[in-house]
């Protein structure tokens, strides 16, 4: 952390940012500018990996170090930056077409691995930057350009595949909510491991309104329930209901009988289980924190054997590594 007081303002590159009007991702972009302000992190000191997309233009907006790299490969660029320096503060910013099709296999991997960085997921269930195709977001029957009829692939959940991959920080955030985005922004970047945030963000163009019904300020209340661990799960525009959690099934009750979240559980299963919410219409769509839990990361593991080895063999010069008993001359 820098002792120099920052500002918002000390994040913000030169370069103009160009999204259509009315984009969600003005308002992530401010947010993550707010949180790393608040967190008082080093410019010198942060990288932000993207893939291809609407989305991938976020390097150039952060007055930080950053890589704008190709489709689907931010994930793999950004292992590298940490293990080669685990002192940074990397950010990984992907959308759902980047990070979950062409760069899906990196995403899970990634998480598995838990290096300690922090993915950004925009998930606008549309691929924007190529004009409207349907994603591995959409829902099915979803008519795009590539999909005139409707879509007949069952949609991701996202949340559901980072808990699948065991991820140890999983959260959903949205567009419309500034001060919860900057929350879960500042609790990923004090996660020690990977942190996989999903953003609900409005592609005004190709996919207005895809996230109506949870954003929008009269049926909001209903339908979404903030996860804070060692909190109720409560909601309602007075939060007057709230989420009971038996066994395998989750239901709407009283808010005094709701169960108490914790997102500090060793099994995925209880996050899993809400996150399976997603399908049925009569529960709201949980946002917040699904689970935070500590474990070792990649690249400390990476670097004590590297410490052992060296203790062990001394640190060896070029012509060791040409020398090595897996070597062999070829007559």
């Amino acid at each position: 952390m820098s002792t120099e007081a920052l500002t918002k303002k000390d994040y913000k590159s030169n370069q103009e940012v160009r999204w259509c009007p009315g984009c969600g991702d003005y308002a992530i972009l401010n947010s993550v500018q707010g949180a790393m302000a608040e967190l008082g992190l080093k410019r010198e000191q942060t990288v932000i990996v993207s893939g291809i997309g609407c989305s991938s233009r976020f390097p150039y907006y952060v007055g930080a170090y950053g890589f704008h790299s190709i489709h689907g490969r931010a994930a793999a660029i950004a292992s590298g930056v940490k293990v080669a320096n685990p002192d940074l503060s990397v950010w990984i910013v992907t959308g759902d077409g980047d990070g979950l099709s062409i760069g899906g296999n990196h995403m899970i991997h990634l998480l598995r691995r838990n290096l300690d960085v922090n993915v950004l997921l925009f998930n606008n269930e549309i691929y924007g930057l190529t004009k409207g195709q349907y994603s591995p977001t959409s829902p099915r029957g979803l008519k795009t350009k590539s999909s005139p009829v409707g879509s007949l692939d069952n949609p991701f959940n996202p949340l559901s595949l980072a808990l699948g991959a065991a991820a140890t920080f999983v959260a959903r955030t949205v567009d419309t909510n500034p001060k919860h985005m900057t929350r879960i922004f500042k609790e990923a970047a004090a996660h020690k491991g990977t942190s996989f945030i999903e953003i609900w963000q409005n592609c005004v163009i190709f996919n207005d309104g895809a996230h109506k019904q949870w954003t929008q300020k009269t049926t909001r209340d209903d339908s979404t329930v903030d996860l804070v661990p060692g909190e109720p799960m409560v909601f309602g525009p007075n939060r007057e209901k709230g989420l009971k959690v038996e066994c395998c099934e989750t239901k709407v009750v009283d808010a005094a009988d709701a169960t108490v979240w914790q997102a500090d559980n060793p099994s995925p299963a209880p996050a899993f289980l809400l996150a399976q919410m997603d399908l049925n219409p009569d529960l709201p769509r949980p946002i917040g924190i699904f689970r935070n839990v500590p474990a070792p990361t990649f690249e400390d593991g990476v670097h004590q054997q590297i410490a052992a080895v060296r203790e062990q063999k001394g640190t060896p010069g070029i012509e060791d590594l040409i020398h090595t008993p897996d070597a062999w001359t070829v007559g």
